[in-house]
């Protein structure tokens, strides 16, 4: 690792032995199970309780260090608060440390989800289908809040709201991962053509990277990503066939942990792994957990009604949709000078995020809206849902707990 730039503070972009300074694997664990246990709102909540724990009291990074990273965390394809947590595990006590980190912050939400996996069926039997319709309800509120937000910045400007729309057309006329996937590669080279912008190039933070290690991590990324399909049929592993499922969508999802909704959906209800139902009611059910929203892949691995299922294939899913994480961050960590900087980066990325607008647009009106409304009082509530949540401003679990509740009530 080359030496921090003189221009840079040394609080911000410690050396990688002051970054390993501490308590190693086991501190680490500990400071972000406790963020898993408690840091409950989505994405953005979690960069904020981040900053808050690890800039502010722990002092393992400075503010413009921390900055760049949750800027790399954006960039990247998968979940940024998660990956944020993977990077602070890195810079702190190396690959071990991204390892704690990653298990502490998934841990508690995707033993819950994997837990629900089994108990729905007994909490349907025990209190009825209202329950799970006001999770679907709240579910719907969620998206339209997330999809609202997310136009707002990713969707800006007839360029981006012309790939936006055009997308959202694309995938409702022809639904489908692939579909998907071309979608994304269309936005991508729109983006490139028509967006590409040059940024301010900064050293990188300080990270116990070298580059030859990132190149064998990004390696092992683009392998993974083609060789799984691939050894999933010819081997007719069904193990192998749910983690290259669920390793395409990590590798995929561009915008922010909402848009795992719609890759997946894609890849799992469409093949018949699980039902409309069940899924929409556990992407309702994990807005209420702390923890990264990425934790839904457990639910689904572990609900699905082809092999494996249960707790085994509940864990493929979690690691399987993690990995392309684990392997990008490292991999992307000595480049994000150069990469923040490069004007086609940066393009290509503004046309992924604004399809991803158009593919979360797609999906909150089939499946989400066209799961949860069966009458035409649901579209009140719906409505009272996204109230609660954009205008009152209550937290997720909360309207989820309540809906939950309240419609499980009504139905008896």
């Amino acid at each position: 690792m080359q030496e921090v730039d003189e221009a840079t503070p040394e609080a911000d972009a410690p050396r990688p032995a002051e970054a390993r300074a501490g308590g190693g694997a086991g501190e680490v664990f500990l400071a972000f199970l406790f963020q898993g246990l408690t840091a409950f709102g989505g994405p953005l909540v979690h960069i904020g309780c981040f900053r808050r724990e690890f800039v502010e009291r722990r002092r393992w990074i400075g503010e413009a260090a921390f900055a760049e990273l949750t800027a790399l965390c954006q960039f990247l394809p998968g979940p940024a608060s998660s990956q944020l947590g993977m990077a602070l595990g890195l810079r702190r006590a190396g690959v071990s440390g991204m390892l704690a980190a990653w298990i502490g912050f998934t841990l508690p939400a995707a033993a819950v989800m994997i837990g629900l996996a089994y108990a729905a069926p007994r909490l349907t039997g025990a209190f009825g289908e209202g329950w799970l319709h006001g999770l679907k309800i709240a579910a719907a509120a969620v998206v339209a809040q997330a999809l609202v937000a997310m136009a707002r910045t990713l969707a800006v400007g007839p360029i981006r709201a012309g790939i936006a729309i055009g997308a959202a057309a694309g995938v409702s006329l022809a639904p489908g991962a692939a579909s998907q996937i071309l979608a994304l590669a269309a936005g991508a080279i729109f983006g490139l053509a028509l967006l590409a912008e040059p940024g301010e190039a900064r050293n990188e933070p300080g990270v116990p990277v070298s580059p030859r290690a990132a190149v064998w991590a990004f390696a092992a990324f683009a392998i993974l990503l083609g060789v799984l399909p691939v050894a999933a049929q010819l081997l007719e592993n069904p193990t192998l066939g749910v983690a290259s499922v669920f390793y395409r969508t990590g590798a995929l999802v561009f915008g922010g942990g909402h848009v795992v909704l719609p890759l997946l959906e894609a890849e799992v209800v469409e093949r018949g792994w699980i039902d409309t139902d069940s899924f929409l009611a556990g992407y309702g059910f994990v807005q209420a957990l702390p923890g990264p929203l990425f934790s839904f892949a457990g639910f689904v691995g572990a609900a699905q009604q082809v092999a494996p299922g249960g707790w085994w294939g509940g864990l493929v899913a979690i690691v399987a949709i993690f990995l392309p994480s684990l392997l990008l961050v490292p991999a992307a960590l000595p480049f994000w000078g150069a990469i923040k900087a490069n004007a086609g980066a940066r393009g290509a990325l503004a046309g992924a995020n604004a399809v991803v607008v158009g593919l979360l647009a797609a999906a909150l009106w089939d499946p989400v809206l066209g799961g949860a409304v069966q009458r035409l009082t649901d579209w009140a509530l719906v409505a009272a849902a996204y109230v609660f949540l954009a205008v009152a401003r209550l937290p997720p679990w909360l309207v989820v707990a309540g809906f939950a509740v309240a419609t499980g009530l009504m139905t008896r």
